[in-house]
């Protein structure tokens, strides 16, 4: 693919694209990658990716859960504000799970849960479901939830080991 400034792009069309390269599955592709970090960085909503994802290396460095409080919290914000950025097809988390992607990381937004299942990693029903269907939306094979789930956090936790913040 020729070399575009991404900068000179709208939103509706950096999300085109990846609609494109998602129904072709074609979720490995470097530039479909550059397209969710581009995606990622214009839709921070006043949360920072940065910021969030600095924070679950540094969770899952400690081998501990996070919550979606503590993301808000980190990057400055009140949870009544945060909270309606957070979640969604076009929420943060789903953002985050776009940059590990990219990145070729694990998606670290597993180990993010709600408060209730900050001991032992567990996500609400509509939780799961929201990981779940982000992951499906990269390209991950998810046969059972709870299963893909609890993989994808024992590797955020695994990983970090090697990968300080």
């Amino acid at each position: 693919m020729p070399e575009i400034d991404l900068g000179t792009k709208r939103d509706d069309e950096i999300d085109t694209w990846i609609r494109n390269y998602e129904r072709k599955g074609a979720t490995d592709d470097p530039f479909y990658k550059t397209l969710l970090e581009e995606r990622a960085k214009r839709r921070s909503r006043g949360l920072k990716p940065e910021v969030s994802l600095r924070h679950l290396n540094e969770m899952a460095q400690a081998g501990r859960f996070t919550t979606y409080g503590n993301l808000a919290k980190v990057n400055g914000l009140p949870w009544n504000v945060a909270r309606h950025a957070m979640n969604g097809p076009q929420g943060h988390l789903d953002r985050l799970l776009d940059i590990c992607h990219a990145r070729g990381i694990p998606l670290l937004t597993a180990i993010c849960v709600n408060q209730d299942g900050l001991k032992t990693g567990d996500l609400s029903d509509d939780a799961l479901k929201g990981f779940v269907n982000g992951a499906k939306r990269l390209g991950y094979l998810v046969t059972d939830e709870k299963t893909f789930l609890r993989d994808r956090q024992r590797e955020c936790f695994n990983w970090a080991k090697s990968h300080p913040p």
